[in-house]
């Protein structure tokens, strides 16, 4: 923690806690405000459903890439400068998107977007925890989730609008239009709040003892794992929307908003329950209760898609409440994480977004075009996401059973 933290920001603390929302935010944002106009966009650059898809693939490969220099990035340079750089990348990057001409050209920018975004989820993050002790600092992170769930959740209301009145192209110079906003609202008010004494030399061989030394760590995989991959259990059906809202539960691109809005929900929720619980239970326990309600969800949701046809009165859900159980649990894992090797918090915090990221890409390449056309094989992955990780934490649980055990 910065000892100076208090002379940093005067402020009110949800006032940081919203602007660090803000810049977590930008990522989930650019991914799902071009949901609802996936088939005109297909139309128009004459694209399968197949490229269509390596859109959402290419970002978030490119997220999970730069998240491997961010937060090296911001130890040694500072935050300040690293996410404002961020920003520019991603404005350029959403210009570049708006006036594509061909699927190849979109590809390319989403990569780029994809590149950019991470700044400001990966070192939001560590300004966190440079602010904060560990009890006040879940609370922030748990009111950071809370505002991050409006994102996902306003995104595709927007989007929609923004397609069916001003085309495709109009989302991408919306996102333009954020990104500007957001460069000169960080330039104006976020602190910088690496100390000196705190920053990490930047040169190659320590670099790479960095990485070595958070890579090579059974606990720092473990509880990256924990983290990142149970995400996908809902995020699955987030890439998925185009087939699962429109053509399994027969919604209109303007209808999406309720799916997001059931899962921002259950996430929101999560989140509360989560600042509401810091320093009151045991980090493990509460760790423990989210992925209980996780695993009960999605056991309910395969048997669901076994016996009943998908509709809309139940099919969204069990993803909610999932998405609960996520929410009540990763603000927790996260600062577990950061805690492990306070003296690299950047670095810990871009390769837990690497790992995570990973997965999100993996499952938007590759799983998501493999079962998109069926519920049921869309439940049996969500499952499958969301046993990876509890398969991780009940390892790390029994093999380091101090990890997690005081309250903070």
């Amino acid at each position: 923690m910065n000892p100076q933290a208090d002379e940093l920001w005067r402020a009110p603390r949800w006032a940081l806690a919203v602007l660090l929302a803000l810049l977590g935010m930008l990522g989930p944002f650019s991914i799902d405000t071009y949901l609802p106009a996936f088939s005109g966009i297909a139309g128009a650059l004459n694209a399968s459903p197949v490229e269509m898809q390596q859109t959402l693939s290419a970002y978030l490969f490119g997220f999970a890439f730069m998240n491997l220099f961010h937060g090296a990035l911001a130890d040694s340079f500072g935050r300040r400068p690293v996410v404002l750089w961020g920003i520019a990348m991603f404005t350029l990057a959403s210009a570049g998107c708006a006036l594509a001409q061909s699927i190849e050209q979109l590809v390319l920018f989403r990569a780029l977007q994809g590149l950019s975004t991470g700044a400001g989820i990966v070192v939001s993050r560590a300004v966190i925890r440079d602010m904060f002790p560990p009890a006040q600092a879940q609370k922030v992170m748990s009111q950071v989730t809370i505002y991050f769930g409006v994102a996902p959740a306003v995104a595709p209301i927007v989007g929609g609008w923004l397609y069916v009145h001003a085309g495709w192209h109009s989302i991408f110079w919306f996102l333009t239009a954020v990104g500007i906003a957001l460069w000169t609202a960080n330039y104006r008010l976020l602190p910088e709040t690496l100390h000196a004494d705190h920053r990490q030399p930047f040169n190659v061989p320590h670099l790479l003892r960095g990485y070595w030394q958070l890579g090579s760590s059974p606990r720092f995989l473990l509880l990256a794992l924990a983290s990142g991959v149970p995400f996908n259990g809902m995020f699955l059906y987030v890439l998925a929307a185009p087939a699962f809202l429109g053509h399994h539960l027969d919604l209109a691109p303007t209808q999406f908003f309720w799916f997001f809005m059931l899962t921002i929900s259950g996430i929101m929720t999560g989140a509360w329950l989560s600042g509401r619980l810091a320093g009151r239970i045991a980090p493990k326990r509460q760790i423990r209760h989210g992925f209980l309600i996780m695993l009960t969800m999605s056991l309910l949701n395969v048997a669901a898609n076994l016996l009943l046809p998908p509709h809309v009165a139940w099919s969204m859900l069990p993803i909610a409440i999932f998405a609960f159980g996520w929410a009540l649990m990763v603000p927790v894992v996260t600062l577990l994480v950061l805690d492990l090797y306070p003296e690299r918090r950047g670095m810990a915090s871009s390769l837990q977004a690497f790992v995570g990221s990973t997965a999100n890409g993996m499952v938007a390449g590759v799983v998501v075009p493999l079962v998109m056309h069926s519920t049921l094989l869309l439940a049996i992955a969500s499952l499958l996401m969301m046993g990876i990780g509890l398969l991780a934490w009940i390892y790390l649980h029994h093999r380091w059973p101090e990890i997690g055990r005081h309250v903070g």
